[in-house]
């Protein structure tokens, strides 16, 4: 796959079969869209192109909300769309200059000159150009105009995708990180760079490694310890993952922690991936640090149970 930071370094393909969204966490109902564009390219001799904004258009229209978690950073989004064969990757930056062009302009100044699309594969409710003023009815009479074709993709399946994305970040939100896996078809992660804690978990015998997640907008789970896997220098291991205020020992702020099964490398500094498959239990007070370390023995085992199963 190739990735374009912006639309002005593309080069017009002969044969462009084109989506285009946000494809936040790229989950179940996504990938169906986007093995309609693969399909279709190689049906004409064609190539797949998906354009995609970043930063989420949300984020510059309307930059006093602060509500806005996404499941994927743009990295992870570009390594996840990467696994499932797309052959070009637009990444354009959503600006207020972007968002002003007007429908014929946004047609074919991005879609006809700069992409060369062949064919569109498209929402039933896409909206485009300045204050979404274009429509399915206005793409359908300038691919007309401009020799491309529009496929719509029907309602019911456009409700799917928007359900399938709610659906994840409310069980994210809750912890349930089994659901929101079965509705991405791959598990949520989470990347960080590992920064030098307080160390009391080497001391309880869990040494654990701090993540810091420079995104402010990712999703993170609700509170709890989970069982994940870890990525490390492009190494696999088990572990379980807190994240939480560490009321046992009156924390403040909220913390990313993982202990690493198996393992004793020197990591500050490194930026590693937490997969997450299980909720363990939810995040507790305990009345001792050595109730807080038995606490964790049972973890573990819980742990390697759910993720040897």
């Amino acid at each position: 796959m190739k990735t374009y930071s912006d639309i002005h370094s593309f080069s017009s393909l002969k044969n462009a079969v084109v989506t285009i969204g946000t494809f936040d966490g790229v989950h179940i109902g996504h990938q169906k869209i986007i093995s309609s564009i693969i399909e279709s390219a190689k049906a004409i001799g064609g190539e797949s192109v998906i354009l995609t904004f970043f930063p989420h258009p949300r984020m510059i229209l309307h930059p006093e909300d602060q509500k806005l978690k996404l499941i994927t950073t743009i990295d992870e989004k570009t390594k996840l769309l990467e696994k499932l064969g797309i052959d070009h990757l637009i990444i354009t930056p959503f600006t207020r200059d972007f968002s002003n062009l007007s429908p014929e302009e946004y047609v074919k100044e991005i879609l006809v000159d700069k992409i060369g699309t062949r064919k569109i594969i498209i929402g039933y409710d896409h909206r485009f150009g300045k204050n979404r003023e274009g429509g399915i009815e206005a793409l359908k009479t300038l691919g007309k105009v401009h020799g491309f074709e529009v496929e719509v993709i029907p309602e019911q399946d456009v409700q799917q995708v928007a359900v399938s994305s709610t659906k994840i970040r409310e069980a994210l939100l809750k912890g349930d990180v089994a659901t929101a896996k079965e509705f991405l078809g791959h598990p949520f992660c989470l990347h960080g760079k590992v920064i030098r804690g307080d160390q009391i978990g080497r001391t309880l015998g869990y040494p654990t490694a701090n993540l810091f997640v420079e995104e402010s907008f990712k999703l993170i789970p609700s509170d709890g310890i989970y069982a994940v896997k870890v990525e490390v220098k492009n190494n696999l291991y088990d572990g379980m993952a807190y994240i939480g205020h560490r009321p046992t020992v009156n924390g403040m702020s909220r913390n990313i922690e993982v202990n690493i099964f198996d393992f004793d490398q020197e990591i500050y500094g490194e930026t590693i991936r937490l997969d997450f498959f299980h909720f363990i239990r939810e995040d507790q007070k305990f009345n001792s640090l050595e109730e807080l370390k038995s606490q964790l023995g049972q973890d573990r085992l819980s742990t390697i149970k759910l993720l040897k199963d």
